[in-house]
C-alpha cells in the first residue's frame, strides 16, 4: 500500500472547497459511504489516488463517458492521482450491469484494437502529461491475466451466490427464465480486484456500476485495510429516461466530427439541454440553472437552448471554432431557403438499381459520410417526392425519376437531385 503524500497543488481553502463540493454535487447520483466523508478525506490534503474504469467494447468513448472524465479532471486539479484504467480483461468477459441476455463475447484482438484511441479521446478532458500530476493509463490484464486458477478460486471464495443475487439484473433474468453464465458472477469480482490494485481511495463511475463498484469497497476493506469511496454519477439519459450510450445506439462519441456531433445534439428532445450541460460541459452551475430558468419563463426557445447545448459540447470537444464552423453547416442543411448544400453533380452511367438512399446521398455529395447521411435521415431532412422517407428507401426498377429532397426547402426556384433507375442527374424546377 502506498504512503500518500500530501497534495502539491497550492490554493486557498475557499477554492478547494469550492472544488470539492462541486465534484460531490455536480452530476452526482450517490456517494458511498457519505458525501459528508468524503468532502472531510478531499479537504485533509493528502492525494488520494482515484480511477475510472472503461471495457473497450467499441472503438469509442461517448459522452456519456464524459461526465466521468469530468470529474477525474476536478480530481487531477485538486492535486489528485488520476488513473484511467482500461478494462482490456474484463472486456472479454463482458459486464452483465442491466443487460438481458449474456454479452456476446470478444476477442483479444478486437478488444485491443477497441481501444487503441482511448488514451486520444480521454486526453481531450484529463491531462495525461502534467508535468507536476499526470494522469495514468493502465490496464487490467496486467494483473487479472497473470491470475492462475487457484488465484480466480481464492478470489471466488470471497463472495457468494446469496450476495451476487443480490444485484437486480441477476434475479430478473433468473425470474425470466434467461441464463446466467458463472463468468458473469465473477465480474463484479474483477472489477473489484481493479480497485485493490491499483490502491485505490475513490472509484468514479456511472449509478449503474454501483453494484461492481461496492464489491471493490468490500475487497478494499479487506485486503488494504481501509475505506474505499465510490462517486456513483448521474448517466445521461433522454427526456423518457432511456439512456444516451454506446449499447442503446443514440449516443454521441467522442471522436464524432464537429458537425456530426452538433446534429446529433440536435436531434435530442429540448428538455434534455439542462441535464446535459450539467454532466457534458464545464459550465458553471450558477449559469446552467439561469438557462433552465429562462427555457420555464419562454423568455430561451427550446431549440435556441439546444443549440448552445450543441456548441458547448463541440466546444469542449473540439474546439470553440470548430463548434461555430458546425453550427454554420448546420444552419445551411436546415435551412428553409438555402440551397447551397445541394451540389451540382454530372449525370453518370453508374447504374443504381438496388442502392439505399444512405448510399444515393454520399455518391451525390449531399452528405459527407454514410453516419452523416444516416443523421440527416433520422432528422427527418431527406425527402424522396417531398416524402419523408426512412433508411430502406431503395432505388427501384420502376424506371421512374424520384425528387430527392435534403433539407426544409420551399418548392420553388431550387434545384433538387433527379434519381432514376440508371442515373443521378440535376434538375431545375
Amino acid at each position: 500500500m502506498a504512503e500518500r503524500r500530501q497534495t502539491s497543488v497550492e490554493m486557498n481553502e475557499d477554492r478547494r472547497l469550492g472544488l470539492v463540493q462541486e465534484l460531490t454535487t455536480r452530476a452526482v447520483e450517490q456517494i458511498y459511504p457519505s458525501r459528508e466523508a468524503l468532502e472531510t478525506e478531499l479537504m485533509s490534503g493528502r492525494q488520494l489516488r482515484v480511477y475510472m474504469g472503461i471495457d473497450p467494447t467499441s472503438p469509442d468513448m461517448h459522452v456519456g463517458h464524459q461526465s466521468q472524465l469530468l470529474k477525474l479532471r476536478r480530481l487531477q486539479t485538486l492535486g489528485h492521482h488520476v488513473t484511467l484504467l482500461i478494462g482490456d480483461f474484463t472486456a472479454m468477459i463482458g459486464d452483465p450491469t442491466d443487460k438481458s441476455a449474456t454479452r456476446v463475447k470478444l476477442t483479444r484482438d478486437q478488444v485491443l484494437e477497441n481501444a487503441d484511441g482511448y488514451r486520444d479521446q480521454a486526453s481531450k478532458i484529463i491531462d495525461f502529461d502534467d508535468p507536476d500530476n499526470p494522469a495514468e493509463l493502465r490496464y487490467n490484464s496486467d494483473w487479472l491475466g497473470e491470475m492462475d486458477f487457484g488465484d480466480v478460486l481464492e478470489l471466488a471464495s470471497e463472495y457468494t451466490v446469496q450476495q451476487m443475487l443480490e444485484r437486480d439484473m441477476f434475479r430478473r433474468r433468473i425470474a425470466e427464465q434467461k441464463p446466467v453464465g458463472l463468468h458473469e458472477f465473477l465480474y463484479p469480482l474483477m472489477q473489484g480486484w481493479d480497485s485493490v490494485q491499483l490502491d485505490t481511495d475513490i472509484e468514479i463511475g456511472g449509478s449503474d456500476q454501483i453494484f461492481n463498484m461496492l464489491v471493490g469497497t468490500s475487497l478494499v476493506k479487506r485486503h488494504l485495510g481501509r475505506q474505499k469511496f465510490v462517486i456513483a454519477g448521474n448517466l445521461l439519459v433522454d427526456p423518457s429516461g432511456k439512456k444516451i450510450g454506446k449499447t442503446e445506439g443514440n449516443m454521441i462519441t467522442m471522436n464524432d466530427d464537429p458537425l456530426d456531433m452538433f446534429h446529433k445534439v440536435m436531434l435530442w428532445g429540448d428538455e434534455i439541454t439542462p441535464h446535459a450541460l450539467e454532466l457534458s460541459s464545464s459550465l458553471p452551475m450558477s449559469r446552467i440553472h439561469e438557462i433552465e430558468e429562462q427555457m420555464k419563463s419562454g423568455e430561451l426557445s427550446g431549440l435556441d437552448a439546444k443549440r448552445f447545448l450543441a456548441r458547448t459540447i463541440v466546444s469542449e470537444l473540439h474546439d470553440a471554432e470548430s463548434a461555430q464552423t458546425a453550427e454554420e453547416n448546420y444552419k445551411k442543411l436546415t435551412s428553409e431557403n438555402n440551397d447551397e448544400h445541394i451540389k451540382e453533380i454530372a449525370s453518370t452511367s453508374e447504374v443504381l438499381i438496388g442502392q439505399d438512399i444512405v448510399s444515393v446521398l454520399v455518391a451525390a455529395n449531399l452528405a459527407g459520410s454514410n453516419s452523416q447521411a444516416r443523421r440527416l435521415i433520422e432528422g427527418g431532412a431527406v425527402r424522396i417526392n417531398g416524402e419523408k422517407i426512412g433508411s430502406d428507401w431503395r432505388v427501384t426498377v420502376d424506371n421512374d425519376s424520384h425528387l430527392l429532397q435534403v433539407g426544409k426547402k420551399k418548392l420553388e426556384n431550387h434545384r433538387k437531385l433527379v434519381v432514376t433507375a440508371n442515373d443521378v442527374t440535376q434538375s431545375e424546377l
